[in-house]
């Protein structure tokens, strides 16, 4: 594509090539704006000749002190917000007279429309549904494009445990993709003839410009609770940047609104999307209404019509709620999608469960949040269990530090024995992570929980010492097939590791 049509919608303060300012010289502006752009690169590493090397400016590291790298590959065009001083007297000399530097105001912002400008749009060229909030997001993404597949619609997914384009299963390294990748993603949906994507959107991607010039349909808010503070700070920054999605969405999309959330109505007071609501509990355009459950699904009655669902949870009807309401919005008939949803399974990670012997129940979830964690378990208390309600669970290291102690806290006020262990600790140390759960526990707690820090020893030790008719509950992971320990990414699967756990428990009973 021509330089001039990638740049299309930037705010651009000054472009030159080698010394000499374009818009001084019309005629050297004109051939530069026609250049015809062989690759489009955000990492110097990927750059080769002919390459736009897009010098983005993160929150760890600056791109513009990549510049030299991506010009001794070949780039020949770099977009930046800055030159770095050892790039400038180069310049001054005449070695990078070939280079042309486009300075802009934004390189989060540039890098975002250039991926859109060179893949033509697609998120104009089908119907795109973003799914944002604290917790849900993953479910509702998933279940609704399962939905919509079923329906006989070709669909594409982004998520966070993976990527689909129709049935092609593609690796998910971030909740949302960066720019390039996103639109390189949405252009092979349309290609492959996609009609449909959904897609999760975190608080990440809309403060850093990665969704910015894409089309919504539709924007479903889940809830908003305590997470990500390690990145924005304070609370209101979170809500705000989630705000921002809905602030953003067209007249002709749709904003679908959580209302039992204290943010549901928040969140879309300022959109020109026509707004519509779901509950448990409110009156609203789509509600749910729990009528029993067991461990293994619940009866719900959704909009007058009772469907019963391999979920549990109050927090499940709410997903299941919005991805009913998302099916109507978007014109499906109300019985197809009912017969559809009593068909639908737990998305990986998501309260999957197993049974061992004496009746024991081993539940995986990737609640990570306290309110995640304290939903999850309190469902499983509703349940009832003939045992004790064991929760093994830990938190992420180089992560948001305040969620810890209440962690803890919900954690001792609903289990009956707590195993704490280590998540992911990266750099930190897992007891120093540790002491900062326990620090929100009160003396009862404390006296019912052991401290593991080997995730597995943890999880043994749940499954060995549980009484029969107990329910465990391994939060944190979920789908997550590996640990971060230090630098380092080690196989380590939950779920795995609960089913090893129960052989143990076997054998040893069995000696």
């Amino acid at each position: 594509m021509r330089l001039g049509q990638l740049l299309k919608g930037i705010r651009i303060i000054r472009e030159f090539q080698g010394r000499e300012e374009l818009f001084q010289d019309t005629a050297l502006f004109s051939v530069v704006n026609s250049a015809d752009i062989k690759s489009i690169a955000a990492d110097s590493r990927k750059c080769s000749r002919g390459s736009l090397f897009i010098a983005v400016k993160g929150a760890v590291t600056d791109g513009s002190k990549f510049i030299k790298s991506a010009i001794e590959k070949g780039a020949q065009y770099i977009v930046c917000e800055n030159i770095p001083e050892e790039e400038e007297e180069p310049i001054r000399r005449g070695d990078r007279d070939q280079i042309t530097y486009i300075i802009v105001k934004s390189s989060r912002e540039a890098e975002a429309m250039i991926a859109v400008n060179n893949f033509q749009n697609p998120s104009q060229k089908l119907q795109l549904i973003g799914v944002t909030g604290t917790n849900g997001k993953t479910s509702i993404a998933t279940l609704l494009y399962k939905t919509f597949t079923a329906l006989k619609h070709k669909c594409g997914l982004i998520s966070t445990i993976a990527n689909y384009i129709g049935e092609e299963k593609l690796p998910a390294i971030n909740t949302t993709p960066g720019p390039l990748e996103l639109n390189s993603l949405l252009d092979r949906m349309v290609t492959e003839g996609c009609t449909y994507c959904f897609m999760e959107v975190s608080s990440h991607a809309i403060d850093q410009a990665r969704i910015l010039g894409l089309k919504y349909a539709g924007g479903i808010f889940t809830n908003l609770t305590h997470d990500h503070l390690d990145y924005h700070k304070t609370f209101e920054n979170y809500r705000n940047c989630k705000k921002q999605f809905f602030d953003t969405l067209p007249e002709d999309a749709f904003a679908l609104s959580n209302i039992d959330d204290r943010n549901g109505e928040f969140m879309v007071q300022n959109t020109k999307a026509q707004i519509h609501r779901y509950s448990t509990h409110n009156v609203a355009d789509f509600k749910t209404r729990i009528i029993e459950q067991s461990i293994d699904g619940m009866l719900l009655n959704i909009n007058g019509t009772e469907v019963w669902c391999n979920f549990i949870g109050e927090y499940n009807a709410e997903n299941l709620t919005a991805i009913y309401g998302t099916a109507i919005l978007l014109g499906a008939p109300h019985d197809e999608v009912i017969k559809i949803m009593s068909s639908l399974k737990s998305v990986s990670g998501r309260l999957e469960y197993f049974r061992g012997e004496d009746n024991i129940i081993a539940a995986v979830d990737y609640a990570h949040t306290p309110d995640a964690l304290e939903n999850v378990l309190k469902t499983l208390k509703a349940l009832k269990p003939v045992g004790e309600l064991i929760c093994v669970f830990g938190c992420g290291g180089d992560r948001d530090k305040t969620k810890r102690p209440e962690m803890g806290a919900i954690a001792g006020k609903y289990s009956d024995r707590i195993f704490v262990t280590s998540d992911n600790p990266r750099t930190e140390d897992p007891m120093a992570i540790i002491e900062n759960i326990k620090a929100g526990m009160n003396a009862d707690s404390v006296l019912k929980a052991k401290f593991i820090p080997d995730r597995i020893h943890a999880i043994q030790n749940a499954v060995a010492t549980a009484k029969p008719g107990s329910i465990i509950l391994v939060a944190g992971k979920g789908h997550e097939d590996y640990q971060i320990i230090g630098t380092e990414k080690r196989h380590m699967d939950d779920m795995e590791t609960v089913k090893e756990a129960f052989r143990l428990r076997e054998y040893n009973n069995t000696k």
